[in-house]
């Protein structure tokens, strides 16, 4: 009898404690295009009530179903047996919007917040770092209270130092840091803390599309790396610049293709603000020469607009020269939202695959379209099929932009 109350014990609490991991992860705001499926995953015995002016619209235990049509801002709670309050989370419904999807080949240069940590050394046989905690990927920003904007910042707040220990204030992903660490003495007025650091990067891309009620651009469909670390670049602010197409490197099975091109030094173009795992975003500044006065305004589809089938990418291989290309959408993962590879698809243009091989580095960004609508961005290739890859949804990168304006 003992050892079956024990059980329902262990049942009991573990029932509490999936309802409380389920209630957990729930996120506190929510990004929803109008007309898009509310998907909130509830389980057994949680309801979910919407109220949008102190009124209740919409109250059920799974609105996975359901379209939310109207826009603004809506409270959604989360209730245990319809009367327990245990949640709630704050909905915004932006209206759905027209995008110019654009296809065009762009330059882009980062400026790190702070300097990126991208690797460590031995300073005359010592390690000044061993005990300071920092790693690969993280960001200066401070030492002796003095703002580090650039590499040149941390040379003369170190060498100032003349050996003694300094406090150093560095970033990991949100969180921010402070340590200790004597810099070793080099020569004569020169020390060091060991670090190699760097304060910028760029690189080329295309440019997914421009939103004209707001002036607001998309890129890439995918974040932007550190070539040491591999980490997602926190960028402080950017620029986009226009591109000079070189030359074409053809893919092969095993051996990623890419797009060669020079980054201009002219007048920016626009400003990049965000630097995501979905793309880059930022503000156009110099429409005309980016040259899309003349491009189609598109609606961006949802996701059940999307159906797997025939499909067609925007991409500039050629200086000046945008083209369309047909591609198939092989497979879609209508539920994912943790990262940018919500679709399969396949390219089945004989005269990009003669151009191309497929899909190659720089094309990341090219815009999808189906049915007259912008679905999605390329972002990734297989690199033992060059002709297959994978897209991100058009909503994810809407979403991603909104954030930002």
């Amino acid at each position: 009898m003992k050892l079956y109350k024990k059980i329902l014990i262990v049942l009991f609490l573990l029932v509490i404690f999936v309802y409380i991991c389920n209630i957990t992860l729930m996120p506190n705001n929510l990004i929803l295009i109008q007309g898009e499926i509310l998907d909130l995953k509830t389980i057994y015995g949680i309801t979910v009530g919407r109220k949008q002016d102190g009124k209740v619209l919409q109250a059920s235990s799974n609105l996975n179903k359901n379209k939310v049509n109207d826009t603004g801002k809506i409270e959604v709670s989360l209730n245990l047996f319809g009367n327990i309050p245990v949640k709630k989370m704050d909905v915004n419904v932006i209206p759905k919007s027209k995008v110019v999807p654009v296809g065009k080949a762009i330059g882009m240069k980062l400026y790190t917040e702070g300097v990126l940590v991208v690797g460590m050394s031995e300073i005359n046989g010592k390690k000044p770092y061993e005990n300071s905690g920092i790693q690969e990927g993280d960001a200066i920003i401070e030492i002796n209270n003095e703002q580090i904007e650039n590499t040149n910042d941390l040379i003369e707040t170190v060498n100032k130092s003349n050996g003694t220990t300094v406090e150093v204030k560095y970033k990991r992903n949100e969180q921010t840091i402070t340590t200790s660490i004597e810099p070793a003495k080099v020569n004569e007025n020169e020390y060091k803390l060991g670090l190699w650091v760097r304060d910028a990067a760029a690189g080329v891309g295309t440019m997914t599309f421009y939103e004209p009620s707001s002036g607001m651009f998309a890129a890439l469909g995918h974040g932007i790396a550190d070539i040491d670390t591999s980490e997602l670049i926190n960028i402080e602010s950017g620029e986009l610049t226009t591109t000079n197409i070189l030359s074409i490197v053809k893919g092969q099975k095993g051996t990623p293709g890419e797009i060669r091109g020079t980054i201009e030094n002219s007048e920016s173009l626009g400003s990049i603000y965000k630097n995501t795992s979905f793309g880059v975003y930022g503000k156009v500044q110099s429409k005309n020469k980016l040259d899309i006065n003349n491009m189609e305004e598109m609606d961006v589809a949802l996701r059940d607009e999307i159906k797997t089938g025939k499909a067609q990418i925007l991409c500039e291989l050629e200086n000046g020269k945008t083209e369309k290309y047909d591609v198939e959408i092989k497979k879609l993962y209508l539920n994912n939202n943790e990262n940018n590879k919500s679709m399969v698809i396949k390219i089945t243009d004989e005269k990009l695959i003669e151009k191309t091989g497929g899909i190659i580095q720089g094309m990341s960004g090219a815009p999808i379209i189906q049915n007259g609508k912008f679905i999605g961005a390329v972002t990734h290739v297989l690199v033992n099929d060059p002709t297959v890859g994978y897209g991100v949804f058009a909503d994810i990168m809407i979403k991603q932009l909104k954030e930002v304006v």
